[in-house]
């Protein structure tokens, strides 16, 4: 849920699906619309059927919930990152867990402003050499250093002045330098993409389903705009067409 989208976002709805959903089991039998109606407006809701997915998954496993890397890597929508922060602040399991925070601040350590756009090996063979060897000492090396990036570290105005590392940090020793990717960073758009219209189309099928023409009115969105993101709703099956209705699936797909 954490993912791409603020904590504070996502507590109020993680804590309403622990009440409705406790296990696996449950929200494996829920509709797909019920997920996506309490998914609320949290973004990229394909996540919620990938949870619905890896739930389903869970509940049908004979030894229970994946206990390791490799099978946690196995659960629908789980990548690398993902399983390393379960097999960290899940079983307290050593793991290299590389979140934006992280990142930042091993690129900060090793004199730069902010880390490569894209993660490279040789980060990931950095970011391996400080994670402490013994489990208990690595989750929590994980956390802390996550919760440092967070409120110290931070992207747009670090505290490097009251900072404990500041006198071994080689990016604040260095005079703060400028970051050499800023030209291949780009801030995410929202007003007139695709994201921003699929977001009005589910918004209206979280109340109810709805004809074409209604959702096109509803929607206020041009028809260039309606047609490719309704398109895509469809092709993701976050959205279901039965007759002349729109609305948000309702059986799950085998």
């Amino acid at each position: 849920m954490s993912q791409q989208t603020p904590v504070n976002r996502v507590e109020p709805v993680w804590r309403e699906w622990m009440k409705r959903w406790p296990t696996p089991s449950d929200l494996a039998h829920a509709s797909p619309a019920e997920v996506l109606i309490s998914w609320s407006t949290m973004g990229y809701p394909r996540r919620a059927l990938r949870l619905q997915e890896s739930a389903r998954v869970i509940s049908e496993r004979t030894d229970g919930f994946p206990r390791t890397y490799e099978e946690l890597l196995e659960l629908p929508g789980v990548g690398p990152y993902t399983a390393a922060a379960v097999m960290a602040f899940a079983f307290n399991k050593r793991s290299v867990v590389l979140d934006t925070n992280i990142r930042r601040v091993l690129a900060r350590w090793h004199g730069d402003a902010l880390p490569a756009p894209s993660q490279t090996k040789a980060e990931v063979k950095r970011a391996e050499s400080f994670v402490p060897h013994a489990d208990a000492e690595a989750a929590v090396w994980n956390g802390a250093i996550m919760e440092f990036g967070a409120l110290t570290c931070t992207a747009r105005a670090p505290l490097c002045e009251g900072c404990p590392l500041a006198d071994h940090c080689d990016w604040f020793r260095a005079g703060r330098p400028a970051d050499e990717h800023a030209h291949r960073r780009r801030p995410q758009q929202w007003e007139g993409t695709n994201r921003q219209a699929r977001g009005a189309i589910m918004a209206q099928l979280r109340i109810a389903p709805s004809g074409y023409d209604d959702l096109v009115a509803d929607t206020a969105l041009e028809l260039a705009r309606f047609a490719p993101a309704l398109d895509g709703l469809l092709a993701d099956g976050l959205v279901e067409q039965h007759g002349d209705l729109f609305q948000l699936p309702l059986a799950s797909r085998p």
